[in-house]
């Protein structure tokens, strides 16, 4: 299969907004030393899989200053558009940034015959919501951005060892597993138990920590006694904030900085980019940088959606996909200090927690009860790829 190098001029203008949005420059390119872009093959049926997935991962490494390899099969199919949902601002966030990339380089690899219409903000829902629909058939959302243990309570359960507290490392350990073929395992799932959606790539927001009103700091785990606390709607979340001996509050995510603010809630719970890019800071100074969750995340698609596509197409999803991925490692931590160095210089009570022992030792019931039967030997891969 032909292909021929494109320089996007539109699209690299898409990237010099979005990366000053996020807090990058524009001299900064997620794969600044990446070797020029190469030619892949690109349809399954030419290549073996292996061969393939090799190729997509060599694709998301060569792609840099705006260019990409146009698949010419994929620029030939029917014109196609997908609506994709974020709940969060697409300006400020690293899930943004991911998002926006991938919307970037679909409609530059496809030649523009597949339109990726981004709605970010929360415009098309809360995140259960978006998923009901997208599980529901609504046919509203084609793709989502979610948090990856967010199909948990759909019977996805080798994602809830993701939400566990304290199973990361660091980044290094995530990434390790994200690109891992125990990963796509996780990825798989959800298609396996015939939800109808797909996952399609992994991300990471960074580490997820607590934030709380002014009056109310938290140092360790007994300063949270009695507290009322925002986590999302999932069981392993609720059973961390009620062993570190305060009480899950059933907000949704565009309810917490009134409920901060009105005191209906004490504090809750982000990744430090999202703390920031949701202006949460304005009425939960306090950041406790206990690092209880990374916040690992991953873009699913319809099965409905995904047979609308031609196989070049299809390929086309899955190489923008990987590198979204690739993009959101590089962009991720320097993001996050980005943000940490803001937020201190904006005055904000940013509490180092340099001891986790009391914190770990409060959730590891947690890890005692949802790791059992298949899923014990499957943890046990995630910790001993730590390094």
């Amino acid at each position: 299969m032909k292909k021929k190098l494109l320089s996007v001029v539109l699209a690299s203008a898409m990237v010099v907004s979005m990366l000053t949005g996020c807090g990058l420059s524009a001299a900064e390119p997620a794969a600044e030393s990446a070797p020029a872009a190469v030619e892949t093959q690109a349809a399954a049926e030419e290549a073996p899989a292996a061969e393939t997935e090799a190729a997509t991962e060599e694709a998301a490494e060569a792609e840099t200053n705006g260019e990409y390899t146009v698949n010419e099969t994929a620029a030939a199919d029917p014109a196609i558009t997908l609506t994709m949902a974020e709940v969060n601002p697409l300006e400020g966030t690293t899930c943004g940034a991911m998002d926006l990339k991938f919307k970037e380089a679909v409609e530059a690899i496809s030649g523009g015959s597949i339109t990726i219409d981004l709605q970010g903000g929360g415009v098309l829902g809360v995140e259960a919501d978006i998923l009901d629909g997208m599980l529901g058939g609504t046919g509203t959302v084609d793709i989502s951005r979610i948090s990856a243990f967010a199909l948990n309570s759909y019977g996805c359960n080798k994602a809830t060892l993701l939400s566990l507290p304290y199973t990361f490392k660091d980044r290094d350990h995530y990434w390790a597993f994200a690109n891992s073929d125990l990963a796509k395992e996780f990825l798989n799932q959800s298609m396996e138990i015939g939800l109808g959606v797909r996952g399609l790539y992994y991300g990471e927001e960074g580490f997820r920590h607590f934030f709380t009103a002014a009056d109310k700091p938290v140092t360790s785990p007994a300063d949270m006694a009695g507290m009322k606390i925002r986590v999302s709607n999932d069981p392993v979340m609720t059973a961390m904030v009620e062993n570190l001996g305060a009480t899950p509050s059933p907000v949704s995510m565009a309810e917490i900085y009134q409920s901060l603010q009105n005191g209906t809630i004490d504090g809750a719970e982000q990744p430090t980019v999202n703390y920031k890019g949701n202006s949460f800071d304005e009425v939960g100074p306090n950041l406790t940088l206990d690092g209880h969750t990374l916040g690992a995340m991953m873009t699913i698609i319809t099965d409905a959606s995904w047979q609308k596509l031609t196989p070049a197409q299809q390929d086309v999803i899955t190489e923008a996909g990987a590198i979204a991925s690739n993009y959101c490692r590089e962009v991720s931590e320097q993001k996050e200090n980005e943000v940490l160095e803001q937020l201190k210089a904006d005055g904000r009570n940013v509490i180092e927690v340099t001891d986790k022992s009391e914190w770990q030792a409060a959730c590891s019931p947690i890890v005692d009860q949802y790791v059992t039967g298949d899923l014990v030997d499957l943890y046990q891969q995630i910790l001993d790829m730590a390094k």
